[in-house]
């Protein structure tokens, strides 16, 4: 049976248009078109697939005269209006399920690169430099892992801790009762008190844009590695390379950054992130946690069943 018109914004695996056209859905892929050309033909859609590449506000949503549902190939809901839809009985959906785990796992590979010095020595090596003392490592036995939001990747990055011989605490500000035998459930100020390592999972939303900041830093009560995987303006960069320089920041692991534009496709250069890369004791990557072969393709498949049960 006919359902109607699906345009894709942005990029997705191949799977997702298969899936939603056995549904029956005529789907479009346009991901090279800009924000006044989807304006145009919006209002032939029942359905939006997009990542990050523009914002879904009400002037788009108003444009949507048919729209039924958006579905973010992702985890994060920033770029879209939740609440504007939500009026319009637009139903939003996401796929945090499908790259937990690709998260996780590059937290833990950016945690252990950091702590054995990898990127330092390899190169080392390659250039006929020998020093064994000099990159003496950390090992993650024994410390206490602090996660700030305890929902699919903070989860799921406790599960890939398991074997490490580490403590894992976590606070969540709207989830309670969560601790088992892995994870102790935990206030903000146990983590203070407590923390080794902090990691981030949180979603980007007014009250955590540069929830990490200086006057978050001066509650630890001890020096700690930061990991941050989950967008970029929750760190206020220029205070973490202040409290590094100080020595109250060890280290960070950064797969997300501030000075990233709103499609996550480039960085803005500036002086502030010339100083970051200078840092020696600073991992970053290019927002490519959760971006594996493998979560792209569950990804599709999730929101290809969650388009299925709204049973349209």
């Amino acid at each position: 049976m006919y359902k109607g018109k699906v345009l894709f914004i942005d990029t997705a695996h191949p799977e997702l248009t298969r899936l939603l056209q056995e549904m029956g859905y005529e789907c479009d892929y346009y991901p090279d078109y800009q924000r006044i050309d989807f304006l145009n033909i919006l209002k032939k859609y029942v359905g939006i697939i997009i990542r990050s590449k523009i914002k879904i506000d009400r002037e788009i949503l108003e444009h949507a005269l048919q729209l039924r549902f958006i579905a973010r190939v992702g985890a994060g809901m920033e770029n879209i209006d939740v609440e504007e839809a939500e009026k319009r009985k637009v139903i939003c959906l996401n796929a945090p399920e499908g790259n937990r785990d690709a998260v996780a796992e590059q937290a833990v590979g950016m945690l252990l690169t950091l702590f054995n010095r990898l990127l330092i020595a390899d190169p080392e090596v390659r250039k006929g430099v020998w020093l064994r003392e000099e990159n003496r490592g950390i090992e993650l036995g024994g410390k206490t892992i602090a996660i700030v939001g305890y929902g699919n990747t903070g989860s799921a990055f406790t599960r890939k801790l398991m074997g490490f011989d580490v403590k894992v605490m976590a606070y969540d500000k709207y989830k309670t009762g969560f601790g088992d035998e892995y994870v102790q459930e935990a206030s903000m100020d146990q983590i203070y008190q407590q923390a080794d390592i902090v990691s981030f999972h949180v979603p980007l939303t007014s009250e955590t844009t540069y929830l990490f900041d200086k006057k978050m830093i001066a509650h630890f009560q001890k020096p700690f590695f930061l990991i941050n995987t989950s967008r970029g303006k929750v760190v206020k960069t220029a205070d973490l390379m202040d409290a590094m320089e100080e020595g109250k920041v060890r280290g960070a692991c950064l797969d997300v950054l501030e000075y990233e534009g709103l499609s996550f496709e480039a960085i803005q250069q500036s002086p502030e992130f010339a100083r970051l890369t200078a840092m020696k004791n600073v991992i970053l990557t290019p927002h490519i946690a959760g971006w594996t072969n493998e979560s792209n393709i569950k990804m599709a498949q999730i929101l290809a069943a969650k388009v299925r049960e709204l049973k349209l």
